[in-house]
């Protein structure tokens, strides 16, 4: 397979990655990305569950089942593109974290982001635009902290919204 085709793409990434990092408030930026970043990590998600099931029990049982559907297609098709293809994280630019794996091809945490949006804009779809504006600075944090690259964030996209879509549709 020629992966000379890649090139192009890795150069953006890292032009992206560059103009984003490469200059002096990137600290402060990184502050705010870890803030940003941190509310994608799963707890929120746990807290949006309890709310829905004591909050809305007409719809809990749906709204439970589509995310936890979501979730299951999601996590292990997350973890055999990451360990299959191997990419490995952003190096030509400073990292203000440190990742919890070693490769960044797709971003778990836009991918649950844009679950958890699809989700809830789904349901409650006078909340969209600010679910939506939430995954999409989740992604950018994550460019902004240095440890994924545009097209991991795109494909995190991808792999959250095709997985909500698909569930979605089943159900």
């Amino acid at each position: 397979m020629n992966l000379s085709i890649f090139v192009p793409i890795q150069r953006l990434d890292i032009a992206f990655s560059q103009m984003c990092l490469c200059h002096r408030f990137n600290h402060n930026v990184a502050q705010v990305s870890k803030s940003v970043s941190h509310t994608g990590d799963g707890h929120l998600y746990a807290l949006f569950a309890i709310l829905v099931w004591f909050l809305d029990r007409d719809n809990a049982p749906m709204i439970l089942s589509l995310g936890l559907s979501a979730f299951l297609l999601e996590l292990p098709i997350y973890w055999c593109v990451k360990n299959g293809l191997k990419r490995a994280r952003p190096f030509e630019v400073p990292s203000f974290i440190t990742p919890s794996d070693r490769y960044s091809l797709p971003s778990g945490h836009t991918a649950a982001a844009v679950i958890m949006a699809c989700l809830i804009s789904a349901f409650y779809p006078d909340v969209s635009w600010f679910v939506c504006l939430w995954a999409t600075c989740i992604g950018l944090s994550r460019i902004l902290l240095g440890v994924h690259y545009l097209t991991d964030i795109l494909a995190g996209f991808m792999l959250g919204y095709g997985c909500f879509s698909f569930v979605w549709w089943l159900l």
